[in-house]
């Protein structure tokens, strides 16, 4: 089985791997010649010397350590808070509904709006980040908590109130096995937006970090070195997102 499995994907990895050199090799020519964007677009070897440069660089992984501190800590204040109350929206009908359209007009609403109400609650440093951050978070993973409360059968919960289970107990042995795929799955998305909060925040006001970093290679018109972040980033995102799928894969197959 998991070596048909490894087959059937191997035409799917060559492509990728095609795709990823083909987009290189151009990016590697229009950076040669200087035709799009000028200065704006290096090469993509002098990105990748960038790239090498900076992970031989103590600086930089001062800088990355402050990100990962900030997307820590606003994956963590805004993930718990977004699983309770998701439960909580989706365990009363009635709560929900006086919600619902409140959490779909803020979670459609750029987060970046937030950055002065943040940075007057807690200031401008690493506190208004993993704030931005909590709040990116939060919002997917309330609809993914809400939506998969409302998935649940009826019959569930008819069967554990028959039994008299408390609301703890409803909670561990009802609510969290059926809701595992659907809380994973916002924890996925919740940690990509708050990636993306903390880095907006850190490119607006900070003094350290992997957007601090880039906006200070922009400043420089280090443009090879504003690639290398960029590409380290992502880089940093995919593996985050890899490790996330998994999650959700083996919630799936614990089902």
């Amino acid at each position: 089985m998991a070596a048909a499995r490894v087959g059937a994907m191997a035409p799917v990895h060559l492509i990728r791997l095609l795709t990823l050199a083909g987009i290189l090799a151009v990016w590697e020519a229009l950076g040669q010649t200087g035709l799009v964007f000028g200065e704006a677009l290096p090469p993509a070897s002098a990105v990748a010397v960038a790239v090498g440069r900076e992970l031989i660089s103590l600086t930089f992984y001062r800088h990355l350590g402050v990100t990962l501190g900030e997307v820590a800590g606003g994956f963590v204040f805004g993930a718990l808070p977004g699983v309770a109350f998701g439960l909580a929206m989706g365990a009363r009908r009635v709560l929900g509904a006086a919600a619902d359209p409140y959490i779909a007009a803020l979670a459609t609403t750029p987060k970046i709006v937030f950055l002065p109400i943040v940075m007057l609650a807690v200031g401008i440093g690493p506190g208004s980040k993993v704030a931005l951050g909590a709040v990116s978070a939060f919002f997917p993973v309330v609809i993914a908590a809400v939506a998969g409360m409302r998935a649940i059968p009826p019959v569930f919960v008819r069967v554990g109130r028959a039994f008299n289970l408390r609301t703890s107990q409803m909670v561990r042995m009802i609510y969290l096995p059926a809701l595992a795929v659907p809380i994973v799955t916002g924890l996925r998305l919740g940690l990509g937006v708050c990636i993306i909060g903390v880095l907006l925040g850190e490119l607006k006001l900070a003094s350290a970090g992997l957007g601090f970093l880039a906006r200070d290679y922009y400043d420089q018109y280090d443009f090879a070195a504003l690639y290398a972040i960029v590409a380290i980033v992502f880089a940093l995102a995919a593996l985050a997102n890899g490790a996330m799928s998994r999650l959700v894969r083996r919630a799936e197959a614990h089902r």
